[in-house]
């Protein structure tokens, strides 16, 4: 009642903002394991098993060489792999954040914002640690890691996870008033990705009526485009990163807008009964 309250200057506000963002990073990449590099060893071990999944599954129906001329064929599988990791991760990072009738967001400080923002670091910092550790490991015990465009490859992979962001933060909103339909269609959405991201194909030598498949999801254009920037060899000619961008601007609009109407109309029942 008697409590006097500050004016904060607008920067003094986002460096706050951006403190207890920080704070709640570090918090979701313990909230699964709380030895760290336990939680790097879990990453690395899922991408290890699905390269060795997707190699060996390859091998059987005698896929033993990359489609790209003198590329490396387990570069060739990660390169794709990684990308999806990073989308299905924060995707489903983003989806299960606290949401606005959360107990965590009983705290003043935290909001939605932060929890959405959060998470997607969290599932950035664990992958990006995996990915880098795994080329590591890869370049000094096995083969020689070289990437035509690095400036061009990382640019695909953040353009990956955010487009995880976006569709995330549309399961993240449908959250409140369904959390069973929003877990199905985000594990549908995830799945789906397995074979609809194109991570095991090249644009380039896909069938026009089979390109029509793939060609709606931005993701599929995200791991392609980044291709060419991998191999010096690969000059993708059916896809294209500006359309995953726009796709990706346009889901993450509707993605604000429909948790800004959630938020609105939450209630703290909601998460008693859930």
């Amino acid at each position: 009642m008697f409590e006097t309250r500050q004016g904060r200057s607008a920067f003094s506000s986002i460096m706050a903002t951006l403190e207890l963002i920080y704070h709640s990073t570090v918090r979701e990449v313990r909230k699964g394991h709380r030895n760290a590099i336990a939680g790097l060893l879990m990453s690395m071990v899922q991408t290890v098993v699905m390269i060795g999944a997707f190699y060996f599954m390859f091998a059987l129906i005698g896929m033993r060489s990359s489609p790209i001329n003198d590329a490396d064929y387990l570069l060739y599988l990660m390169s794709g792999i990684f990308l999806f990791m990073v989308h299905a991760k924060t995707m489903g990072a983003v989806a299960k954040a606290d949401g606005p009738a959360s107990a965590m967001m009983q705290h003043a400080p935290l909001t939605t914002f932060v929890a959405v923002a959060s998470a997607a670091l969290a599932a950035l910092y664990l992958q990006l640690l995996s990915l880098f550790t795994l080329l590591f490991l890869y370049h000094a015990i096995w083969n020689p890691v070289v990437i035509n465009d690095p400036v061009g490859a990382m640019a695909m992979l953040l353009l990956a996870w955010f487009s995880g962001i976006a569709v995330g933060l549309i399961f993240y909103a449908i959250r409140p008033w369904s959390g069973e339909a929003s877990t199905i269609l985000a594990s549908v959405w995830s799945r789906a990705n397995m074979v609809a991201s194109g991570k095991m194909f090249l644009a380039n030598n896909m069938p026009t009526h089979i390109l029509v498949f793939f060609w709606w999801n931005p993701l599929f254009h995200v791991i392609d485009q980044a291709r060419g920037a991998i191999f010096i060899n690969y000059s993708p000619h059916y896809s294209d990163w500006r359309y995953a961008l726009w796709v990706s601007l346009g889901l993450f609009v509707i993605g604000l807008m429909a948790e800004n109407f959630t938020r609105r109309r939450a209630s703290a029942s909601w998460g008693a009964a859930r």
